[in-house]
């Protein structure tokens, strides 16, 4: 006879598996994947090809092993990560380690990547609570473009760089608020609504600009947004730097954080709030709610007509706030059209973050690094007779498609996004 198990069920209780998840799987890949390429560059720089394509291989075998295991994203980005840190890796070998040196050079490349990313982590991030609260935010570049001008405006017309950043966001914000009434009011086409409204700010930027400015543009000197010195830190990681093996990491955090533009910092904030907001705090609830099931939440009391207001007047009011960041923290200037797309590559690190702002936020920061790559690839371009520049500069709007098609997982958008409610 069996014996009679000793739980009161009658059977036992199911141990945990002690082995690793196929999403920790899928993940782990990615992390030898670009692991792969690290190795070839500086400081490493290891000249065998065979040691990036060894690691490519075992990247895709660990991609397969998750997809298998039904873990569709990771172990599709996997694959793909292993793919092209085998290729840029043999890539890297095979050039010279100056030009390997006058590109890779992380003390510029960091800095750099974290300032082309903080526009889009705050349009992202507005893009965010738009469409967590079920209103697709497509004038996400729009709401920016106005921010930039406004923001530059104000700074120039009073003297105050404080006074600027508050009138780029106070522009995007009634921006918003005008796609919020077509959208969420009159029902309308949120898609033709967004698009409308880039278009809205598009002319309507360019028209102010020549009004004031006349063919002349922005005047110089104009107060920008200053940097925050944190010279504490830099020393302290500074000393850091003298531990072997890791200290010359130290000393690179130190020199990359030690002197940040303020509203970088603000960004990076941004991303930790957003999170606490929507998944630790009663109105993240409400928003989540209104994005899912409207009427269920109009049913338990909550104003969806509300929260969709709130929801997308901050939404413009974050994205102005990247916008007023290019044109009186990044550029110091204003013309035509600057944004140049930042708020559609922005809602396709959206979609890639998988509508939650880590995701979001390290999609941009991946778009931010090509952008960065590109900006030292002239010289080594020139050397190379290959416009390798060109190539990184378009790898943001490759990355976009690759994200709004869904090849590396398909993303799951909230249920209701996009669509108007009607009040029964």
């Amino acid at each position: 006879m069996r014996p009679i198990s000793s739980h009161p069920w009658g059977h036992e209780p199911r141990r945990a598996s002690r082995t690793a998840s196929p999403a920790a799987t899928g993940w782990a890949g990615v992390g030898v994947g670009c692991f792969a390429a690290w190795l070839t560059l500086p400081p490493l720089a290891v000249r065998t090809p065979l040691v990036p394509v060894a690691l490519g291989a075992v990247t895709v075998g660990l991609g397969a092993l998750a997809l298998s295991r039904r873990a569709a994203r990771p172990g599709t980005a996997a694959i793909v990560v292993g793919i092209l840190g085998a290729v840029l890796g043999w890539a890297a070998t095979r050039s010279s380690v100056d030009h390997l040196e006058s590109v890779v050079v992380w003390s510029a490349l960091l800095p750099a990547t974290l300032r082309s990313a903080t526009p889009l982590i705050f349009a992202a991030i507005g893009g965010l609570f738009s469409e967590r609260s079920g209103v697709a935010n497509i004038g996400l570049e729009g709401m920016m473009l106005t921010g930039a001008l406004f923001g530059i405006l104000g700074a120039e017309q009073t003297g105050s760089w404080q006074v600027g950043l508050a009138a780029g966001v106070a522009a995007g914000g009634l921006l918003a608020l005008l796609l919020a009434v077509f959208s969420i009011h009159l029902r309308a086409d949120q898609i033709v609504s967004g698009t409308a409204v880039n278009f809205i700010a598009l002319g309507l930027t360019g028209f102010v600009l020549i009004d004031v400015y006349g063919q002349e543009g922005i005047p110089a000197n104009v107060p920008e947004i200053p940097s925050v010195d944190l010279g504490f830190l830099e020393r302290a990681l500074g000393w850091l730097a003298e531990l072997p093996l890791v200290g010359s990491l130290f000393g690179l955090l130190g020199a990359v954080f030690g002197d940040l533009n303020l509203m970088i910092w603000a960004a990076l904030i941004a991303v930790a709030a957003s999170w606490f907001v929507l998944f630790k705090m009663p109105i993240g609830l409400r928003i989540r709610a209104v994005g899912e099931h409207p009427g269920a939440a109009d049913t338990a009391g909550v104003s969806v007509y509300g929260v969709r207001y709130g929801s997308v007047v901050a939404s413009g009011m974050l994205a102005a706030a990247g916008g007023a960041y290019l044109s009186i923290g990044f550029v110091g200037s204003f013309n035509e059209n600057m944004t140049a797309g930042r708020g559609f590559i922005a809602l396709a690190a959206l979609i890639f973050g998988n509508w939650r702002p880590l995701g979001a936020a390290a999609a941009c920061l991946l778009f931010a690094f090509s952008s960065a790559v590109a900006q030292r690839l002239d010289v080594y371009s020139a050397s190379a007779g290959l416009p390798l520049d060109v190539l990184f500069h378009a790898l943001p709007y490759v990355l976009t498609l690759i994200a709004v098609a869904g090849v590396i997982g398909r993303s799951i958008p909230p249920a209701a996004v996009g669509r108007p409610y009607k009040k029964q």
